[in-house]
């Protein structure tokens, strides 16, 4: 990315508080350019890692092909096209910006799998350029990017799906709906956690940008900082100018069926505690992370230990609710179910992994029917993540308006529900 990146799409600022209550405008089919038996050209935003995964997901897909595959490090480019070689009859091709996808009138969807300030910016220029989105979990980098992302899916009919891949998990919407048929009773609490063993990023030091790497393009919307040899290609998790630390990493697939379960969109108490214990370095996001969420008579709680990997039931990651009747645990790819004597009812494993969610967006693109992980709720979870962010980084209890999740009363926490990017860079729906 350089300074001629098309400022049009940037200029300007989106009032769109309040936005994410959206209404159901229905999104425009892909058959209306393409045809509806034929493949969805996808391009792929972002594959050293996550990215990497997804684009031989959707090369595998019967329904979607792969035209594109885009990185700022030249290295993964080649590694991700290597990649499409060997799951579709057709490599894809390798470029290092992204807007060359957008400008492709044959591509009908873009996936952004892209450290977390860009997901919003790539999403909403991908609405705008006539793309359909799959971005990846956080939708976000702060609240007030999510309620845009939600305005822009609106404003211009787009299917937009979130990576929150147990929302297509047979076995888990079954558990899911177990706990909405009242079979463990009335439920008022939920609990998420998510448990690893992570090392220290140390201290890092300013160096040159590798030469593999468009340093400018990386940093994108984000305002610029001087490059540290500690930060690429996954230590900006930690960091607060480009992640969201493991609540936006991890703690969202486990908040996404909290919420989901207990039937709750916008909290009105959250409260969070913890720090950064563990290791004397660089990382500003708490290893330890504890947030209470309270929806007037239901409440969700998270725990997130980044130093020490053995959580609840013996499980690194899950979820649980908690009803007047038992218990229902979601565990890996399926649930158990306890009565109130903690004798298992019932259990079930299914189905796990990238394809089912795949092809679901796949299928909402071509009948314009909204994806099981909507943009819209994918805000909505991704918005808890971010309150127990801002409560963390206050220091105190957040009060908040139960129609959109907006901070009441406290400038500070207020302050930090949106960002600052580079000049000319802002998005605007």
């Amino acid at each position: 990315m350089n300074a001629s990146f098309d400022r049009r799409m940037f200029l300007g600022t989106a009032a769109a508080a309040g936005v994410a209550a959206g209404v159901h405008t229905g999104v425009a089919r892909a058959e209306e350019k393409s045809g509806a038996n034929e493949k969805i050209v996808v391009g792929v935003m972002g594959v050293n890692g996550r990215g990497s995964a997804l684009a031989r997901g959707f090369a595998r897909q019967a329904g979607s092909e792969v035209a594109y595959v885009c990185d700022v490090d030249s290295r993964a480019v080649a590694k991700a096209v290597a990649v499409t070689k060997k799951s579709q009859q057709h490599a894809a091709k390798g470029v290092s910006d992204f807007r060359t996808i957008l400008d492709d009138k044959t591509v009908d969807a873009l996936v952004v799998a892209t450290p977390d300030h860009w997901h919003a910016p790539a999403t909403i220029l991908a609405c705008k350029a006539d793309k359909h989105v799959y971005v990846e979990k956080p939708c976000s980098h702060n609240p007030h990017e999510g309620e845009l992302m939600v305005a822009a899916s609106r404003k211009y009919k787009r299917v937009v799906q979130m990576g929150t891949q147990r929302r297509s998990w047979p076995a888990i919407i079954e558990g899911i709906k177990k706990v909405h048929d009242g079979e463990i009773g009335d439920v008022f609490y939920s609990r998420g956690w998510y448990n690893n063993r992570r090392g220290s990023i140390g201290h890092g030091k300013a160096t040159d940008v590798p030469a593999w790497l468009d340093y400018e393009g990386w940093q994108g919307p984000a305002p610029e900082v001087a490059f540290r040899d500690n930060m690429l290609h996954y230590n900006w998790h930690w960091l607060w100018h480009w992640g969201t630390g493991e609540l936006g990493n991890n703690g969202v697939h486990a908040l996404d069926m909290c919420r989901w379960g207990l039937n709750v969109d916008y909290p009105t108490r959250v409260a969070a505690g913890g720090g950064k214990y563990r290791h004397d370095d660089d990382q500003q996001t708490p290893d330890t992370h504890t947030v209470s969420y309270e929806f007037g008579g239901k409440t969700i709680q998270w725990e997130g230990l980044s130093w020490s990997p053995r959580g609840f039931e013996g499980e690194m990651f899950g979820a649980s609710f908690h009803g007047t009747e038992g218990t229902l645990v979601m565990l890996g790819s399926g649930y158990k179910m306890y009565d109130m004597r903690n004798k298992l009812r019932s259990e079930k494993t299914g189905a796990a992994g990238d394809a089912v969610h795949l092809a679901n967006f796949i299928d909402c693109v071509h009948s314009g029917k909204r994806p099981n992980a909507d943009i819209l709720e994918g805000h909505q979870t991704t918005l808890l993540c971010h309150l127990g962010n801002i409560s963390y980084r206050v220091g105190r209890t957040l009060n908040t308006d139960p129609k959109d999740g907006h901070v009441k009363g406290d400038d500070d926490a207020a302050a930090l529900w949106r960002r600052e990017y580079r000049e000319g860079w802002e998005p605007v729906v």
